[in-house]
């Protein structure tokens, strides 16, 4: 009997810009495999994050809500306890589960030592980052690597993030890999699966590739940051703060050389991980199950990369920061080479994800109304799912001094079919709202701000309706926290004035 609900394999990048592939037009990207994945599927041209540091973003993706429904903003909250991640879901349909590699609901500090009452994993491989938390008694990497790789793992751990170039065989990223194969082989066929491949490249630092991946680069390709001199001096504070006070330090302190430097770094550590994406996917033919395993390939947030004067990600929305790749591949069941142009966010797999695990509409609406089924739109079925997308930042990141910023920064992004809106928030000073307004169309750069021109004022003005319409309406799906007890006929009082 043919299996019903298919497997699911999802692999996750941390921090990568959705322009680093191939496929979405990167001439510097030695990308085979992850190229070939999206000629076999279909690619999302639109797909923005809800938050462009790590935890909130992943919070949403795990929860399917956006936000205010899952309460997590910056970067060292904590997912409530009440929340429950879809592998979960998965997992009482039936499904094993496992993850390998980053998880990221949760600080760094919390997940160290424990694990979410409601992750849903049989096999909870965890591991933040290479060099982190190496004594959690979850930490897979590590585990593995005093198993098979103990000098290496005694000098990773003496070291820490000043050893570059780390071999293949020992990379974070070929052992998250590495055990993904071995679960797909193992793998028994009796339920199916869900596994979470989830690395931190291409995430600074820059330089932990294994060096032999500078070869498959070519350097003269890889474009050097887009920025016009000076734009920096009419932005709101909120980017002002950023590129003065980016966690990795100032812009200023960035030669083009270093930007450079930055980029072959960030282009190798994806050459490196389409290697291993490719192990992975062989391994899925030599099964003989590629045909009824959904593969998913994504990612969290962008990096800037130097783009308009800014480092890494913060309190800014520009689409290097908060575009990322989206690829769907389920053979003979969707549309080979396909590209979605309309609006999606990361968010929306939750539901395409559970619907396909047999929950109905009905309760995905009611467990998380912000995410939307992808399959309508993936099988042409509807033309669009959004109206519109919303990415917010609520003093989520951190400074040069890995501090949250003081006062905290606050804005929110709206993004329609042509338009680009955002808002910063000050709640503070009163110095009157700042923003930024593009056309998404004819400004594909986002270098020309339309915020004050009067002849784009009505644009302005329905684009904050709609996006007060959405603070709004997460106001009352979230609902009454405490009960209620509201008096019976013969307990209300008659207020009536005589």
């Amino acid at each position: 009997m043919k299996q019903k609900q298919p497997n699911i394999l999802i692999i996750m990048t941390d921090q990568q810009r959705y322009d680093s592939l191939g496929c979405y037009g990167s001439k510097a990207a030695h990308t085979p495999n992850l190229d070939k994945l999206a000629k076999e599927g279909v690619l999302f041209e639109n797909n923005y994050v809800p938050n462009p540091i790590c935890t909130p973003s992943r919070s949403s993706l795990w929860t399917g809500k956006h936000l205010p429904g899952h309460g997590v903003y910056r970067l060292y909250d904590n997912l409530p306890d009440n929340e429950i991640l879809f592998s979960k879901r998965l997992q009482e349909k039936g499904y094993q589960t496992a993850l390998f590699g980053k998880l990221h609901v949760n600080s760094r500090i919390y997940e160290a030592n424990k694990r979410h009452p409601n992750d849903g994993f049989n096999i909870y491989e965890w591991c933040m980052e290479a060099s982190l938390d190496l004594d959690s008694p979850f930490n897979g990497y590590a585990h593995w690597l005093r198993e098979n790789y103990s000098e290496f793992y005694k000098e990773l751990k003496e070291k820490g993030r000043k050893l570059k170039h780390i071999p293949q065989e020992v990379h974070l990223t070929h052992w998250a890999a590495t055990r993904t194969i071995d679960y797909i082989r193992q793998w028994n066929g009796k339920k199916p699966f869900f596994c979470m491949m989830s690395v931190f490249d291409p995430h600074n630092p820059y330089d932990d590739y294994p060096i032999k991946m500078e070869k498959l680069i070519d350097k003269e390709k890889i474009q050097d940051p887009l920025f016009k001199k000076g734009e920096i001096k009419n932005k709101p504070d909120g980017i002002k703060r950023e590129h003065e006070h980016s966690y990795l330090g100032s812009f200023k302190s960035f030669t083009i050389k270093k930007l450079r430097k930055m980029r072959l770094g960030y282009h190798a550590s994806l050459a490196f991980l389409d290697q291993e994406v490719g192990k992975v996917l062989q391994v899925l033919e030599e099964k003989g199950i590629a045909d009824n395993t959904l593969v998913i390939f994504t990612s969290d947030h962008g990096d800037m990369l130097g783009d308009h004067q800014l480092l890494v990600k913060g309190a800014f929305f520009y689409d290097p920061a908060v575009k990322v790749p989206l690829i769907i591949r389920w053979p003979d069941k969707i549309n080979k080479g396909k590209r979605i142009e309309e609006l999606v966010q990361i968010h929306d797999l939750t539901s395409t994800i559970l619907s396909l695990a047999g929950y109905t509409q009905r309760e995905l609406k009611k467990w998380m109304p912000e995410s939307k089924n992808l399959l309508p739109l993936i099988h042409g079925k509807e033309q669009k799912i959004h109206d519109y997308v919303i990415c917010c930042y609520r003093g989520s990141g951190i400074n040069d001094k890995s501090e949250y910023f003081n006062p905290p920064v606050y804005a929110t992004m709206i993004r329609n079919e042509r338009f680009k809106l955002n808002t910063y928030h000050d709640i503070y000073n009163f110095i009157g709202q700042q923003g930024e307004l593009y056309d998404m169309k004819n400004d594909l750069n986002e270098f020309n701000n339309l915020w004050n021109d009067n002849a784009y004022l009505e644009i302005k003005n329905i684009m904050m309706g709609k996006l007060l319409y959405w603070e709004i309406s997460q106001e009352l799906n979230l609902g009454s926290r405490g009960g209620n007890s509201f008096p019976k006929a013969s307990q209300r009082l008659n207020n009536k004035l005589k």
